[in-house]
């Protein structure tokens, strides 16, 4: 009994001396991990994570067991996986960092970058260009961009930034225009590239009756976390690619059931918290340190 008295008077003790900046770090850096979890749980960073997190538990292990020579090796690789992701992930990092430069603390913590209205709009205009190039057999690849960048891929074309509208689709596709061969990448609601040329798929189970359009559309979702719409230019089929599977034969409303899922999930309370929360800390960040420790006054509102 006393010890556990004891404890119970430490614990008290450490809760006296936390302070109001204590809580704003450590607030911070839960978003910070939750963030980071969130963006590579549906790309190729999740796997990249994986490895390096199992490379920690190797080199624990073999300091454990006095494993000199694996663990000097793995020492190594651990410190050349660094610069190596430093260098495969160069496009994240500088769409973070010019996020950051252009948006300051309330750009990083404000969740989600694209107006949930512009997505939803930007669908409702593509499933309409899609139902009338469908029934006119005319061929279509666009690529709605998540967290993984395409910078690369929209390089490969030709860069532009315009809104969303189902006649611009049309006359993009349309088989005589200079652009019409490649895929068009929409990013948080607006068109950024047209023309652009996306990877193909090796996947040798693919049926050999799908062309070049569906395999870059495979592709895309094989490399990232993108969500690809395609028409058929031989069958007018509408189609859609997730995660590397494609899902054929589409009606335009399922097609717009199926982009509203995968493009607008606070409707399932996924990211709802976390968009929550990024409020909560942007309105925190714009605080000075001097108004967190200020003694309240009767009368103040409190931060909820």
């Amino acid at each position: 009994m006393n010890v556990l008295l004891e404890m119970a008077q430490r614990s008290l003790s450490y809760l006296q001396t936390i302070q109001a900046t204590d809580i704003l770090d450590i607030a911070i850096l839960a978003y910070l991990l939750y963030r980071l979890m969130m963006w590579s749980r549906n790309s190729n960073v999740g796997q990249v994570l994986k490895g390096i997190a199992l490379i920690f538990i190797m080199l624990w292990g073999t300091s454990f067991l006095h494993l000199y020579v694996m663990n000097y090796l793995l020492s190594r690789v651990l410190e050349l996986g660094f610069l190596s992701i430093i260098v495969v992930f160069q496009p994240e990092i500088r769409h973070f960092l010019e996020q950051f430069g252009a948006k300051g603390m309330s750009g990083l913590f404000s969740g989600r970058e694209s107006d949930p209205d512009e997505s939803e709009r930007a669908i409702d205009e593509l499933v309409a260009a899609y139902a009338s190039l469908s029934r006119s057999k005319i061929g279509a690849l666009t690529v709605f961009e998540r967290s993984s960048i395409l910078d690369e891929s929209i390089n490969s074309g030709t860069p532009l930034d315009a809104e969303v509208s189902s006649e611009l689709l049309k006359n993009i596709f349309w088989p005589k225009a200079p652009l019409h061969d490649g895929a068009v990448i929409i990013r948080a609601g607006r068109i950024v590239g047209a023309g652009c040329i996306m990877p193909l798929s090796s996947n040798p189970s693919i049926s050999r009756e799908l062309g070049t359009r569906h395999r870059a559309g495979i592709g895309t979702t094989e490399h990232s976390d993108a969500v690809v719409a395609i028409v058929s230019e031989e069958t007018g089929s509408i189609s859609v690619a997730v995660g590397g599977m494609l899902k054929r034969h589409l009606a335009p409303e399922t097609l717009r059931r199926m982009l509203r899922r995968e493009l607008l999930p606070e409707g399932s309370g996924e990211d709802g918290g976390g968009d929550r929360m990024g409020a909560l800390l942007s309105r925190l960040a714009s605080l000075k340190i001097e108004d967190l420790l200020r003694p309240g006054k009767k009368g103040d509102k409190h931060v909820e």
